[in-house]
């Protein structure tokens, strides 16, 4: 018998697959919770597990050999991690971080290799997964390279309430001068600009958006295609 039923995952990859698929999966899914700053898998060191998270937000993290760090791309509900390993690779040269404490449903690597050789339409819906996100970390880095730092934080926080509940985004300053590659003192001008707009309102280790739509507008055209990709292959965000 399956671990878990189909309906009761918050996993929107998961709820997006056939039943025939899930079915493969689900004697193998294992719910475990991660606190902020667990390392999902590291780069360039083999992995024998996949992340389906059911909440919370993970981030990739590409890193220089000096140690400079920047995310390329940002996970939750909506999918799974590592997509390398679909690809037939048993690592990444990338690591994964969670970022917003989570729990994630979590399978055998080698299991899931098994359901895709079995299931031509289950390797689809995970490809369609790995599109998704190639279109997200390549709009990431289009916006890196042309947005203001103000515009590039409206883009983010959009996109890390899609994959949570509410308004708030539970994060601290050290955290997003990581994500966004910047200084601190970036971030807290950043922060002042758009609360100024009355966009957000920034508390301890936490910032709550208040106008949604007006955000939208502030992180202008970088925001949304993403989005309306993942809706097109595979369902809703939100």
């Amino acid at each position: 018998m399956p671990s878990i039923a189909k309906a009761a995952t918050r996993n929107l990859l998961l709820r997006a697959m056939s039943d025939d698929d899930f079915a493969l999966l689900a004697p193998h899914l294992e719910l475990r919770s991660d606190r902020r700053g667990h390392i999902m898998f590291d780069r360039e060191v083999a992995t024998d597990r996949v992340w389906f998270p059911e909440s919370g937000l993970g981030s990739i993290i590409t890193s220089s050999p000096d140690g400079l760090r920047s995310e390329n791309g940002l996970f939750g509900r909506d999918g799974f991690a590592p997509v390398s390993i679909i690809m037939g690779s048993d690592r990444s040269p990338h690591m994964a971080i969670v970022q917003v404490a989570s729990e994630c449903q979590v399978m055998p690597a080698a299991a899931l290799l098994e359901a895709i050789s079995a299931s031509a339409s289950l390797r689809a819906i995970l490809l369609l997964y790995a599109q998704t996100l190639s279109v997200q970390t390549s709009y990431t880095g289009l916006s890196n390279a042309v947005h203001l730092v103000e515009e590039r934080l409206a883009r983010w926080l959009l996109m890390s309430q899609d994959r949570l509940d509410g308004t708030e985004v539970p994060l601290t300053h050290e955290y997003l001068s990581i994500m966004l590659s910047v200084r601190r003192p970036s971030i807290t001008s950043a922060l002042h600009g758009l609360e100024g707009n009355r966009l957000i309102r920034a508390e301890r280790g936490c910032i709550i958006i208040r106008d949604r739509a007006g955000l939208e507008e502030f992180a202008r055209d970088l925001y949304g295609v993403p989005e309306a990709e993942y809706e097109r292959l595979i369902g809703p965000l939100r």
